[in-house]
């Protein structure tokens, strides 16, 4: 087993080749650790958001018993997906190396309308506001 973890992440993504889903492997460190690692799983759990950087972030925030992976890097095979990003921004990972950068034109779009509702955003305002309390 390698400890690089780019190599790694590359050994999981021939493993998901091997398994009929997109090869696309991801490992997370902290501290220079692998804390967590997974591939796509998204056609054998028929689930949309199994990509391998998500299926890494919710194995470290388990291992790490936070949502804050602050202290973490990532290393993937494949330029992350907006969702991925999304996910990764979120999760607050510091740095990310990825091996292949991806195609920037995305297969499907999804049209999105703002509905402009003031209840919204006044849960949300009302929320953060007594959070910061």
């Amino acid at each position: 087993m390698t400890t690089d973890p780019f190599a790694l992440a590359l050994d999981l993504a021939r493993r998901a080749a091997r398994v009929g889903e997109v090869p696309i492997g991801a490992v997370i460190t902290c501290n220079g650790r692998v804390i967590a690692k997974a591939h796509n799983m998204r056609e054998h759990k028929q689930n949309a958001i199994y990509h391998a950087e998500v299926l890494a972030i919710m194995r470290a925030c388990k291992k790490l018993k936070s949502w804050r992976l602050d202290n973490c890097e990532m290393y993937v095979t494949l330029e992350p997906c907006p969702m991925c990003r999304g996910a990764i921004t979120n999760a607050r990972i510091k740095k990310v190396y990825y091996g292949a950068k991806s195609d920037s034109d995305l297969n499907w779009t999804t049209p999105y309308e703002n509905l402009e509702n003031a209840e919204s955003q006044k849960l949300l305002r009302d929320f953060f506001k007594s959070a910061r309390q």
